[in-house]
């Protein structure tokens, strides 16, 4: 493992990790969901790092506003933005080969928006991974309340953890996370969740800054890349969906496989918002299917064969 900094086009200071080899035949990329950092992914990071040991390059980092990275002016927490910092990380450390992108949430929006912000990378996309995720609409999720309700909730509880952030100390943000504790269990989590998941997911709400929730709370009620998706196809794609996802509905999910063709969509029962902490091994194992593909597809001029297999996904996932 290696940590990195690289500066943006904005001058901000991203942090990333690497594991792997720098020439590995294929480099996996893992975008975090809004309000996390890159331990976003730390189920998945072990399971490949078990599954590949050195044979894949992984990359990881925390997007502009979050976690190590430095804090964003709100006017700079965008998905565009997101992109074009994606870009650069590839850029600087994956320059060469194939290339399997994994997005969670904002992640996965960040993935939607590289067709207009970075489409020189297209060609090298041999695998997408879309986890609770949406192409656009969120102004229209109600957070399964009925419409007025919900819509007027989702509308200020971003900026009630802001104004929490602006207003209350980390120190007793810390000690006192109530409604982080609220919204994480009655908002992001299916069933079941476990106790030290819902506690990292408190801990990031905690430290997210006021101009990171904010800002991009704005611009994913904006975000509409319908068109773009249309880009990704005939690259083996995944979307992955919990069936309780109140933040990203499972239409969502269906409406980005509907636009990419020959896409495959999963929904996990009972699952949320968080599947890369609620449904481990079926994330982490689409995840080597798409990295098994591009390396059965270069090892057979050479017969060799790739890593052992994962175990099937989960029972009940359809």
């Amino acid at each position: 493992m290696s940590e990195h900094t690289v500066i943006t086009e904005d001058g901000l200071r991203i942090h990333v990790t690497t594991h792997g080899r720098p020439d590995a035949a294929v480099t996996v990329l893992l975008s975090h969901c809004w309000t996390a950092d890159e331990a976003d992914w730390h189920y998945q990071v072990t399971d490949l790092l078990a599954r590949y040991g050195h044979d894949i390059r992984l990359i990881t980092w925390d997007h502009r506003g979050h976690g190590r990275s430095d804090r964003a002016p709100e006017s700079a927490c965008t998905i565009p933005l997101l992109a074009r910092d994606l870009g650069l990380i590839v850029d600087t450390y994956a320059p060469e080969g194939p290339l399997v992108i994994a997005g969670h949430s904002v992640g996965g929006m960040t993935i939607t928006a590289i067709p207009e912000e970075r489409p020189d990378l297209m060609p090298r996309i041999a695998g997408v991974l879309f986890v609770s995720t949406t192409s656009g609409e969120l102004h229209k999720v109600t957070l399964g309340l009925p419409a007025v309700a919900g819509a007027l909730l989702r509308n200020r509880l971003p900026f009630v953890l802001a104004n929490r952030a602006r207003m209350l100390s980390l120190s007793r943000r810390e000690k006192s996370p109530t409604i982080e504790r609220q919204v994480a269990r009655r908002f992001l989590f299916g069933r079941p969740a476990r106790t030290r998941d819902v506690g990292l997911v408190v801990d990031q709400l905690v430290h997210t800054s006021p101009e990171t929730m904010a800002g991009f709370f704005r611009d994913m009620m904006g975000h509409d890349r319908v068109g773009n998706l249309s880009a990704f196809d005939d690259i083996p794609t995944t979307v992955l969906v919990g069936s309780r996802d109140l933040l990203t509905p499972p239409e969502h999910a269906a409406r980005i496989a509907r636009g990419i063709r020959g896409a495959r969509l999963l929904v996990a029962p009972d699952a949320g918002h968080y599947l890369p902490f609620e449904r481990r091994e079926l994330v982490s194992t689409e995840l080597a299917v798409l990295i098994d593909r591009v390396l059965d597809r270069q090892a057979r001029p050479s017969g060799v064969r790739p890593g052992r297999h994962l175990r099937s996904p989960a029972p009940g996932t359809s």
